[in-house]
């Protein structure tokens, strides 16, 4: 591993986070918390950040003490930086904001991080913090090895030396983002903070990541950030640095950030023709960020799945490694308990906390930040409505009975009441049955389509893979009253926002992931329809299905002092107005 036209600024502090966390631990205290780990034997610790979000802290259980951390770094003068990157952090990072503090401890000390109220507002804010710490690793991991690699060249006796300062192959960082836009906004943060005398391949990186951005779009903000620009979402491309370069495009194994999409290295390593496959990259990643992973889970959570499980594993080719340099927990495959992890989402699902107690296995500890939310129920433009929202707890015995548990109860007892339901004047029942899965819509719609119970039923369909074409013909026949229900599915309203006019009564067959979504169909779609005089509130209804396996999701609705009763409290009918 070989860098050039390279200079040292900094004395190695064995107080420095990056060295604490890396060579600070000696093998014997490693192995055992890898030990307690591997038996899944964890301390947690409850933190407060503010009157709108905790922080679970947890640490392997042989840890002792206070394992939480105070939000006491306020600018970067309180961190451990590189010199030429204080003075950049300086510039652009003058004062961390509330966010930027609460995270700082955990983020900079090397801690895995899990932050659920990634935003639009503060995504840029997140984003500058992970990419100066980035930054900050790369620099000073490259600089451990030209210090060591002069010892040696210096030395009468190189081979007495014991010098361990690398992994298997060189990139240390990499960057996951669903859509190349997201990516190009990395790139730029990175550069404004490293400011190279010269960037190579910035205008191919730019022409190739980047494009318009609809400044006069009207839809929602969150909608704009994921699809605004280039969203192409199968890309992978590296980062290199020299002392004064930041080269784009540069080769894999003689970069320091691998920047991609989760389809995108899926590809490679899946790769049809096997001489292809490639992950031995990605064996000697000491930190990982992953931006926007609620959307990642909205593509297809497979995809990062299995990125996951292709990180730190022993490389299938030497690579022109020194193994006379990589260190001892690269050598004994312990690599995934010292890389640190930072993923950053809108909201928590159960599959991305499984990540977080199978995939984020630091033995510094990890960190998981957990709004404190209000409820849809209770913005705006749902509670202004006063319509009747009914939740409805139905019996499920476990996940994995789940589907089979919620489609026995829709079709047995809340379809039947649904299709007795009398025909307004107009001919137009306005039925909107929001689907989260799409495979329960392929069930439902199959039922619709064969069960005699509902073959006098006229209903649509709107799914991700419907065409434009078709999406406005099932939209028109919907508003006429042709459609009597609409069956549309939570990815289609992830990609395409629809407003869709005539909706009259809302039936959820699952809780939106995503509490903008609630707020967008109950009081976007009904409000519409109220403020169009097409029905009165008192007409209006919204019934939602939930199992006690739906926590997260119904937490963000209808707010966390009202879940835990709904989830096992007495009775399973729950009414807001």
């Amino acid at each position: 591993m070989s860098y050039d036209d390279e200079e040292i600024d900094d004395d190695e502090d064995a107080s420095d986070p990056f060295e604490a966390h890396l060579a600070g631990i000696d093998e014997a205290e490693r192995s055992r918390r890898i030990k307690a780990i591997e038996a899944n034997e964890w301390r947690t610790e409850k933190q407060p950040v503010s009157k709108t979000a905790n922080f679970a802290v947890s640490a392997p259980k042989i840890v002792t003490g206070n394992i939480t951390r105070k939000p006491t770094i306020r600018d970067p003068d309180g961190l451990s930086l590189k010199r030429r990157l204080a003075d950049a952090a300086r510039k652009h990072l003058s004062s961390f904001d509330q966010d930027q503090q609460a995270v700082a401890p955990y983020l900079f000390n090397y801690h895995d991080v899990m932050l659920a109220n990634r935003t639009p507002a503060n995504a840029e804010s997140l984003r500058s913090l992970a990419c100066l710490h980035a930054l900050n690793h790369v620099l000073k991991g490259r600089d451990k090895v030209l210090k060591n690699t002069a010892k040696l060249a210096q030395a009468e006796t190189p081979e007495t030396l014991d010098l361990r300062d690398q992994g298997f192959t060189r990139p240390k960082v990499l960057i996951l983002t669903e859509h190349r836009q997201m990516a190009a906004n990395y790139g730029d943060s990175i550069a404004k903070l490293f400011q190279p005398d010269q960037q190579e391949n910035k205008q191919r990186f730019h022409d190739s990541f980047t494009a318009p951005i609809d400044d006069e779009s009207t839809m929602p903000e969150d909608y704009r950030e994921l699809f605004d620009g280039n969203n192409d979402n199968s890309f992978l491309t590296a980062i290199k640095f020299t002392r004064k370069t930041m080269r784009y495009f540069s080769a894999f194994y003689t970069s320091d950030i691998i920047l991609a999409s989760p389809l995108g290295l899926r590809r490679i390593i899946e790769n049809e023709d096997k001489k292809k496959q490639d992950w031995d990259f990605l064996s000697s990643i000491e930190l990982l960020i992953i931006d926007q992973a609620d959307t990642m889970q909205m593509q297809n959570i497979e995809n990062l799945q299995i990125v996951l499980a292709h990180l730190n594993l022993q490389p299938r080719d030497a690579h022109d490694t020194d193994f006379s340099r990589v260190r001892p927990f690269y050598l004994d495959a312990h690599a995934k308990y010292l890389r640190q992890t930072i993923l950053l989402t809108a909201y928590l699902t159960p599959e991305l906390s499984h990540l977080y107690n199978n995939s984020m296995l630091n033995i510094s500890g990890k960190a998981k930040l957990t709004p404190l939310y209000s409820g849809a129920i209770t913005t705006p433009s749902v509670a202004n409505l006063s319509i009747k929202q009914t939740f409805t707890r139905f019996s499920s015995s476990s996940p994995l009975t789940d589907p089979d548990d919620r489609f026995a109860y829709f079709t047995q007892a809340a379809l039947p009441s649904l299709l007795r339901l009398p025909k307004p004047p107009d001919n137009a029942q306005g039925i909107l049955l929001f689907i989260p899965s799409y495979f329960d819509f392929l069930r439902l719609r199959n039922f619709f389509a064969t069960s005699p119970l509902t073959e006098h039923t006229s209903f649509g369909a709107i799914h991700d893979y419907t065409s434009i074409p078709d999406q406005r013909r099932a939209r028109s026949h919907f508003l006429s009253g042709r459609y009597s229900i609409l069956l549309y599915t939570q990815r289609a309203h992830h990609f395409f926002r629809l407003k869709i006019r005539g909706v009259k009564r809302v039936v959820m067959y699952g809780v939106p992931e995503h509490s903008a979504f609630y707020e967008e169909i109950v009081g976007g779609f009904l409000g519409t329809s109220v403020g169009e005089g097409r029905v009165g509130t008192a007409e209006c209804a919204v019934r939602a299905l939930f199992s006690r396996w739906d926590g997260l999701r119904l937490e963000r609705v209808v707010g966390n002092a009202r879940v835990k009763g709904m989830l096992v409290g007495v009775g399973d009918t729950f009414e807001f107005v």
